[in-house]
């Protein structure tokens, strides 16, 4: 079976415009994010997939300076992106991964992918959006499912929301598929790692400060950092997390916004 990981990315988010391009130590967020999913053992293929719109230039370039595959699909409808991108590489296992994570841990990627396929799941995870639950910090998402199961998704889910996040046809409702979600042992869901602010920006910051610039640290070692200097993360403890059921309003940006 050919295992796709899908970053969907765009330059256009509301909360901090351009934010996949902003740059931690010298270098871009997307590009950290790429080199850390490239190490996930279970993984044959990773693609960025961005859309068709004249903002996201931006990352169909970087992409082709970091020598990683991207696809270009519809800004609204983002089921679409995944379906016609996962279609396109062949893909029988489809990892879903949102650019605003570049903290993702490749060890919990190769989880949840061998989760799915011992278990013979239709969807796998390791969290689930507001109303659900998580046990992981938010910024270490990490959803897979089957080529089927994502196709049955495109041809038949009909809600907004459906489209806009991808995979809630597969899990919303309890029984239309097999799914599966793994929880860490302590509750870490309430701590932010994410990027989708300028507050988690100035957090992710001052981590990679801390690791002097490297990309090889754990997310265990992210977490002993919070244990150990918990001052530096309260930065951005006070934002909510949007529900999945939450549609984000496409901006329109110059390009002097997208702070490359």
């Amino acid at each position: 079976m050919k295992v796709v990981a899908i970053i969907q990315a765009r330059m256009t988010s509301t909360r901090l415009p351009g934010k996949v391009l902003k740059r931690a130590s010298g270098r871009t967020m997307l590009e950290r994010m790429l080199e850390r999913v490239q190490q996930a053992r279970m993984v044959d293929q990773v693609v960025v997939a961005t859309t068709t719109d004249p903002t996201d230039d931006a990352i169909v370039k970087a992409c082709r300076r970091y020598g990683t595959e991207v696809f270009r699909g519809s800004l609204q409808d983002v089921l679409d992106r995944y379906y016609q991108a996962a279609k396109y590489y062949q893909a029988d296992i489809v990892v879903r991964l949102t650019a605003d994570c570049p903290l993702i841990d490749a060890q919990l990627i190769d989880d949840v992918v061998d989760a799915l396929i011992r278990n013979q799941m239709d969807f796998a995870c390791n969290r689930l959006p507001p109303p659900f639950t998580r046990t992981y910090p938010i910024g270490l998402d990490v959803e897979a499912c089957t080529f089927a199961a994502l196709e049955s998704a495109w041809h038949n889910a009909t809600q907004k929301h459906e489209h806009e996040h991808v995979l809630p046809y597969l899990y919303a409702v309890p029984g239309r598929f097999k799914v599966l979600k793994l929880d860490h042992t302590e509750d870490l869901g309430h701590l932010r790692w994410t990027l989708d602010t300028p507050q988690d920006l100035i957090l992710l910051r001052r981590i990679y400060r801390h690791f002097q610039g490297r990309n090889d640290f754990s997310w265990l070692n992210v977490l002993h950092l919070q244990l150990q200097e918990p001052q530096v993360f309260e930065v951005n403890a006070g934002i909510r997390h949007k529900t999945y059921l939450e549609s984000e309003p496409v901006k329109i940006i110059e390009n002097n916004e997208q702070g490359l």
